[in-house]
């Protein structure tokens, strides 16, 4: 199904700014975006269409993945990890971190937290695990840097994309052991994301590629050129279909693997990332729109 715009939510001090990944927590139905040049997380009002609140104190705000009412933020210039209450928008916990955390990931029973760092020029890069309970917390070293992750269906493995050398990374939960190497066809591995149901990887490219692999056995199979290099991916559920938001020239190309057909809206330049909420709406976080650009029909 093609998207359509559907309209704008304003974001305060939002235009030819700068934001970085966004992500709906249907329990209280508010969807949580990184406003990165800021420090912000700003809060948006699904069912509403507005913007709700702006929460201060999270630097190079990055990463956010949301669940059940928990919210998880990577601050690259803090090296932490903040956990947030949906609800009350109240920081739970702060963890420490490798240097330049980015991608994060969640387990389904929200009892594990998966942070993928950068690192710099004096730290290589790092994966954590954290249990949110007790804080116990477990590192991995990885071969190159990272971009997105997601978590399985059972909450045993983690899948992280790895730019160079373009791969995917998996290994299991919590401890991290059982380290697999899945190397993919096209190079730059970016955005992920996970077709539970199928068990089936789909990741984004910068070479311009979608790539399908196999979530049990890492063989890459099916792949879809994009118009550009890619950033946030999504795969809805509902539809079947993924996402990938493309920040140059600024577009979502909008991929059904089930019947290969691929359709474009354009968004507009440096609309790199988004945030689904099923079963239709895409929301485009979007510098020349001052926040939120918002498509339906997903």
């Amino acid at each position: 199904m093609a998207l359509k715009p559907r309209g704008v939510i304003a974001i305060p001090d939002g235009l030819h700014s700068d934001f970085d990944h966004g992500a709906f927590d249907p329990k209280t139905r508010r969807v949580f975006i990184a406003h990165t040049a800021r420090g912000y997380v700003e809060v948006i009002d699904h069912d509403a269409s507005r913007h709700l609140a702006t929460l201060k104190g999270f630097p190079e705000a990055a990463g956010v993945v949301a669940h059940d009412g928990n919210v998880l933020v990577t601050n690259r210039g803090a090296a932490s990890m903040a956990w947030l209450d949906a609800a009350t928008l109240e920081t739970r916990s702060v963890f420490s971190t490798a240097r330049r955390p980015n991608g994060v990931a969640i387990t389904a029973l929200a009892k594990l937290a998966i942070a993928a760092c950068i690192g710099d020029t004096d730290h290589g890069p790092e994966l954590h695990a954290f249990d949110l309970a007790t804080g116990q917390q477990w590192t991995l070293k990885l071969p190159g840097r990272p971009r997105w992750c997601v978590v399985s269906a059972d909450d045993t493995r983690v899948f992280l994309a790895i730019r160079e050398p373009s791969m995917v990374l998996t290994a299991s939960l919590p401890g991290l052991s059982d380290v697999r190497h899945w190397s993919l066809p096209s190079g730059g591995a970016h955005g992920m994301d996970i077709n539970h149901a199928d068990n089936l990887l789909y990741v984004a490219c910068d070479d311009g590629a979608l790539v399908e692999v196999d979530a049990r056995t890492g063989k890459s199979a099916r792949q879809w050129p994009l118009d550009g290099g890619p950033d946030a991916t999504f795969y809805n559920p509902s539809s079947g279909c993924v996402h990938v938001a493309i920040g140059k020239p600024g577009l979502v190309q909008t991929i059904d693997p089930h019947a290969s057909t691929v359709t474009k809206i354009a968004t507009a330049h440096g609309a790199g990332t988004t945030a689904l909420v099923a079963p239709d709406r895409l929301y485009v976080l979007s510098p020349s729109h001052g926040g939120v650009l918002e498509l339906t029909g997903a």
